[in-house]
Formats: C-alpha cells, structure tokens, sequence
C-alpha cells in the first residue's frame, strides 16, 4: 500500500528520525521519496531541523527505516531521551556531534580564507603577478580543492553512486573541472610559462584557453560555498535556539519533602504526588498545587508576563516559573512530559518539523532543480562550442552555470523562518501548532470572542459595596466577609477574597455557621447574628427593606451583576455587587485587533444585557447572546457562509467545536485541555492581546517566507542566464549563491526581533488579574 493510500483507521507507529549527511533541500527529497516507498510509510523530511517525521504500520520496526535513509547515503538514527544530568547542564554540552561539525567547518573554512585570497588577489590584480605567481597559485589552490572541499566531493560521489546529483555534485564537477583545466593549461599550454599574465574580468573573455588558469575560480567557489554553508549552520542553530531555551527552562533538582525532612534528587525522580519546596528564587520544579507558603510568581521566562503574581495554598502553579519571594511547599500534579513545559516545547517541535504547502512547493522545485542545472550547463557547453567559441570559454560558462544554480536558498526560504517565528512565539508564550497556520491567519478577517474567561477574568470578583444607614463599610465588608469565607460558593469566596483585599487584615472566625441551600448563610461572627444571601432570606426573618438599597440592587442585577443583601441584629445593613470582570487589558486587545483589520464580536450564552455591557465596556460593536454551547460552532459556520474568514478565541469546554469549526481557532492556554487541543495556536497567557500578538507573528512569518521564496526563486531565474550566456565569472557565482543562501537565512532571523505589544512595560494597561492568568 502507498502512503496515500493508507487508511486512517489502521493501526501506526510515529517516529522521529535524526538525520545527518544533508548539504541541500534535494538531499531532503531524495531521502523523503525513498522513505515514502516503502508500503504504509508516509514520512517528511526537513532540511532545517535535519529531521525526518515518519509514520509507519504498527510493528515495523525502526531500524528498517534507518536502513533505508543510509541506502540513500545518508545517516539516520532515533533521537537520544532528552534527559541530562545537571552536571553537563551546567557545562552547557547541547549537542557534542554538532558542535565537532560546526567546528571540523570552521577548521576547513579558516584554511580555505588563507590560501585562497592571495590566490584571488593575483588572480584579480596584475601587478601582483610576479614571474612564477601561477605557480605560487597552484601551490596554495591545491590544498583548497582537494581538503577543503573534500566535503563536496564525498558527497557528490556517495551521490553518484546512487545515481543522484545534490548541490555538492554541481560545486564538486565545478571546482573540479576549474581545477583540472589549470592542470592542463599550466603543463600542456602556455599558461605555466615564466611571465605569464593576464587580469581578472568580470565576465568570460574568448580565448584559445591554453594561456588560461582558474585556480582562483576553483579555490574562490570552495571558500565563498564554505563559508555560506557555516554561517549557515550557525544561523540555523540560532535559529532553533528558542526551542533549545524552552527546553532549558526547566529545574534540575528538587528538594522533597519526605519524612518531614527535605531531600534533594533530580528532577527525573519526581513522581506526582510528592511534596516539594521552592525557596525564594528558586524555579518551581514541575506543575503543582501550592500546598502552604505564599508568593509572587515570576512567569515571565514561559509566558512574556512581566508582572509576578501573587499565588497561595490551593492555587495551581507550572514547572519553570520563578518562585520570587516566599518559601512554598508545592504537591506535585504533573511531571515529565506531561507538565506544561513540556508540552510547549513538544507544540513548538511539531510546528518546526512540519511543513507548509508553500514549503512542499519550494521542495519539489528545489527536487529537480539539480538534474535542470546540470542540463542546462551541458547545453550551454554545447551552444558555446556549437557557436565557434574555444572550449575554454564554452568550459567556463558551464562551470558558472554549474556553481550558480544550487538551490540552497530555495530549501531553506522556509524552514528558517519557521524555525524562527516560532521559536520566538514560545518565547512569547504563543504556541503555534503547525505551519499550516500561518495561511489561515493572512486571510481571516473577523474574530469571535468567548466572553467568560477570554474577554472577562472567568471569576466572580467584588465590584461593588453599599451601605444602609449609619453603617460604616470597613464593618460590612469584615462581618460579611468572614461569614461567606466559611463557603466555598464561587460569589461567597469573592466576596471573602475582596474584603481582604480591601481592608487588608485577617477575617474574624465564625460560629453557627449555616449554608441555606440555594439563598445564602447564616452564622454569628463577634456575637452579632448574621443573614448574607437573597431577599428570601431576609423575608424569612422578617428583615425591613430599605428603598436606597432596593434601587440600587435592582440597578446591579439589570445590568447582569449578582446583588446579595446583608443584614445582622435584625436590620438590613448593606448590599454586596458581585460580577465577572473585564479583564484590564481586553479593551486594548480589541483595538489591536481592529489595528489588524479583524473585526471583533462577542459570542456568549449569558443573556443579551450582560453580553452588551461587557462588550461596551471593552469597545465591541457586534454582540451574539444567549447561545447554547452546542450551537457555538453553528454560529462560526453561517459567519463562514456569509464569506467571513473566521479566527475564534477561546477557553472553556464549550468551545473546543467552535474552535475546529473556525478557520483560525486560538485557546487561551487558562482554559481547558479540550478548547487547547482543538485550537490551531494556543496562548499561554491569559491576556487577549497575545491573540493580535499571534496574528501578527504568523503573519509575519509568511510575509518572511514569502520574501525568502521571491528571493530565491528570482536570484536562480536572473543568474542562470547570466551565467549560460558568459556575463558571470564562476567564481562570482560562487560568491552569489553562497550569499543568497546567508541572505535568506539571516532575513529569517530578523523575526527574531518581534515584538509582542502584550508584554510592553510602557503599555497602559495593567497587568492581567491572577484571574486570567493563573
């Protein structure tokens, strides 16, 4: 069975095979096809992360898939576990076998630079040219062509074997051919005789060829080829550098509580349910529930939010956040590859390794490219020679021919600015889930808005105190407070977290304390006999209006709010407003959005006077209410008939099918693990302005591949011609398409400086609530 052809339903296996010998794009095609003959294997191959995915019938094993890579002549092998101890994560050892290539490259490259300029420059100047200097030329060429680009050749003969040609075959033939005509113009022409000369063109001159050396063509391309594709593996380890990062963040050890002592182990012995401490400074090592201590948490290294916050016993916290200032105990819920951490790095690897159709395009060119250029030499050879011209001219613009057309540029438009974009969106704490994304995003148009928990905090928070008569609202909020403290209704806990936050002291106890099912509480609080809830519970003991509150609670619940009265000795005291809030940054987040050309509407269940008033708070026109969850996605489904392209920004349970339903479905990384898996970009903070950051950054980073491409495709289209028809020196081409391929990458690495404006210290807004972003 072919890949195409295998049935979703039968049982695979996914494997991620580290592949290493690739010098171009074509290297990844030929290992790609190969791999995708083998029945039920489906597998991609990315040249930027030298990885290749691959799924494959359940059973098969792994090995036969290696075999088949290093039939190709390539090497293949599973990825390492990614456990490290803290030792060499301290002497920062990433990766031994690509720091000794990095290196063996530098080596070839140094040496290169040093025997090859003075062979250029007498080359291009004659009054260098002493009596023998072509032979000094010979001399320090020599060494060049057959160690420094012995890489080249190896590949381009390994190629061969398996009747392949790759870019090493085109710079291999090349610098090979520059090189052997020397020979035979140094020994059997006129070119070795004492005096010689003749100065360096622009452009290739007719001549008879005998009196004529390229050592400097041969040694030129060698070095202008390897310094690109040096500067091109370090810009492609910059490049996935974020990812490295994240994967950096988290603890090495962990002091565990066992038998009331604390006990250090590493951080791969933590199992869930253990109960660890985190000093001041330290990272919280895993995800967890706070289980004593309070303090403020620095996320700020896996969200971008620059503002610590607060956190106490029973709240949860994630593994890699900062820990900024008191001693926490914390129970651990989640460790290795499931915590948070973990699963960012593993969205950002996914996103990384796959491809987009405008990649697969770039591929299939890139694919052919090779055998096409090889063509097209040999024609213009033939033209050149078919026309009259001597053999050395003919020779020598093939050979530019030969040396301009690698496709490196074309290969890596895409995968580098992946690689960069996001890599620099976990850094922001927005996780793209694939590349595929980035074209949804350049064509929505209109953005739908959960309310609770997306636009709102998602959490009932005190708004609102008002008292009756004389009394004094410190005593409201400390009686009412403390007697709700003893609930754990969601409006009770508000209303208890508000007077404390307020009044800034410690509640008193409570006695007698009574929960009347569905209207309120009832207890005693410093001997005074308290009622908190609705008007039916006041109605029971005979409590007396008063018509200033009345108003004022009418007031409130119009406009969405939960009102609950207050009364103690036998008189009503007060009215406590309870209400989900907008969370602060929401209003600049829709300003954004409109800045981006999306238009903004609320979806909500909630009845039609809460959805207007929050929308009016928050700047939105366009309101749809009192939707029944199930009926969220038919809700984007007649927007997308009405020509809409539809992003969805999201967070509950309730959401997960609107958020597949849309074109673009984003989840806020507060929310639920359903609405996250659903989504296509999650945001790790709870801020609605990271979904205009995300935009933007996609966006971006298809208007940087698209950039790439242009540039690519438009340097092999200008510069072939040129070359075929004699306008370019060969080692000029060499120093063309090296820089093309630097220029590429290093266009890439401008995404690197994006900036989100949800983590802006100068923004207006304050920093999200722990509400939307705990």
């Amino acid at each position: 069975m072919s890949a195409p052809e295998m049935t979703s339903d039968a049982p695979v296996d996914s494997y991620e095979l580290a592949i290493g010998g690739m010098t171009c794009s074509s290297c990844a095609m030929r290992i790609e096809k190969k791999l995708n003959r083998l029945d039920g294997v489906e597998a991609s191959v990315n040249y930027a992360t030298e990885k290749a995915r691959v799924t494959a019938p359940r059973g098969l094993d792994p090995q036969a898939l290696i075999a088949e890579v290093e039939k190709t002549g390539y090497t293949a092998e599973l990825p390492k576990p990614k456990t490290r101890s803290a030792d060499a994560a301290a002497d920062g050892d990433e990766d031994p076998a690509e720091d000794r290539e990095l290196t063996v490259l530098r080596q070839r490259l140094i040496g290169s630079i040093v025997l090859s300029v003075p062979v250029i420059l007498m080359a291009m100047i004659p009054a260098l040219q002493f009596t023998y200097w072509q032979w000094a030329s010979l001399a320090l060429a020599a060494p060049v062509i057959v160690w420094a680009a012995w890489p080249f050749h190896r590949a381009a003969w390994m190629n061969l074997r398996h009747g392949a040609a790759t870019m090493d075959t085109l710079v291999s033939v090349g610098t090979t051919a520059a090189f052997l005509w020397s020979l035979f113009a140094l020994f059997f022409g006129t070119a070795g005789e004492p005096g010689m000369t003749h100065a360096f063109e622009l452009s290739i001159a007719p001549s008879d060829g005998a009196a004529n050396i390229y050592l400097e063509v041969a040694a030129g391309v060698t070095m202008f080829i390897l310094a690109g594709r040096y500067f091109e593996k370090r810009s492609k380890r910059q490049a996935g550098a974020a990812l490295r990062a994240l994967l950096e963040l988290g603890a090495k050890d962990v002091a565990i509580v066992r038998g009331g002592e604390e006990v250090r182990i590493p951080i791969e012995d933590l199992a869930v349910g253990d109960e660890f401490v985190v000093r001041p400074g330290e990272k919280i090592a895993t995800d967890g529930v706070i289980v004593s201590g309070m303090s403020a948490i620095d996320a700020s290294m896996l969200t971008g939010e620059s503002v610590p916050v607060e956190a106490g016993p029973g709240d949860a916290v994630t593994g890699a956040t900062v820990n900024a200032s008191g001693r926490l105990v914390v129970r651990a819920t989640r460790v290795g590859s499931d915590t948070q951490l973990a699963q960012m790095a593993k969205l950002v690897e996914d996103a990384q390794s796959g491809k987009a159709e405008v990649q697969r395009l770039a591929d299939r060119v890139s694919g052919i490219f090779v055998p096409i250029a090889i063509a097209i030499a040999v024609v213009a050879l033939g033209a050149w020679l078919g026309a009259g011209f001597p053999a050395a001219s003919a020779f020598t613009a093939a050979v530019a021919v030969l040396i301009i057309a690698c496709p490196c540029a074309l290969g890596l438009a895409t995968p580098t600015a992946l690689l960069v974009g996001t890599g620099r969106g976990a850094q922001l704490g927005i996780l793209i889930k694939g590349p595929e994304v980035l074209e949804s995003t350049r064509r929505v148009n209109t953005i739908v808005l959960d309310k609770t928990g997306t636009v709102t905090t998602g959490r009932m928070t005190l708004v609102d105190a008002v008292t009756a008569g004389d009394t004094d609202r410190a005593e409201l909020l400390r009686l009412a407070g403390a007697i709700e403290d003893a609930s754990e209704h969601p409006i009770a806990q508000a209303i208890a977290k508000g007077a404390v936050e307020e009044l800034d002291v410690v509640l008193p106890p409570v006695e007698d304390f009574r929960n009347v099912e569905g209207r309120g509480v009832t207890g005693v609080v410093e001997g005074r006999a308290l009622l908190v809830g609705r008007q039916s519970l006041l109605d029971d003991w005979s409590i007396a209006e008063d018509p200033e509150i009345l108003r004022r609670k009418q007031a409130a619940e119009a406009e969405g709010k939960t009102a609950v009265l207050v009364a103690w000795d036998g008189a009503l005291r007060g009215l406590l407003v309870v209400a989900d809030t907008v969370k602060p940054t929401s209003g600049e987040a829709i300003a954004q959005f409109r800045e981006i050309g999306l238009s903004p509407i609320l979806l909500t269940g909630d009845n039609e006077t809460v959805a207007r008033r929050i929308a009016a708070e928050v700047g939105i026109t366009d309101v749809i209410a009192e939707v029944l969850p199930g009926d969220k996605a038919d809700v984007i489904s007649r927007l997308q008939s009405e020509g809409r392209v539809v992003a969805m920004v999201g967070d509950g349970v309730n959401d997960a099918a609107a958020l597949a339903q849309a074109d673009l479905g984003l989840a806020m990384g507060t929310g639920t693990d359903a609405a996250i898996e659903a989504s296509d970009i999650t945001l790790v903070r709870g801020d609605l302005r990271s979904a205009a950051d995300a935009i933007r950054l996609a966006r971006r980073t298809l208007g940087t591949i698209k950039g790439n491409l242009f540039w690519a495709f438009a340097y092999n289209v200008l510069a072939i011609p040129l070359a075929a028809f004699g306008l370019l020196n060969p080692m000029l081409a060499g120093a063309a398409m090296a820089f093309s391929s630097v220029f590429v990458v290093g266009n890439s690495l401008r995404l690197r400086s994006f900036k989100s404006r949800a983590v802006d210290p100068r923004s207006s807004a304050a920093a999200p609530s722990r509400g939307g972003d705990a």
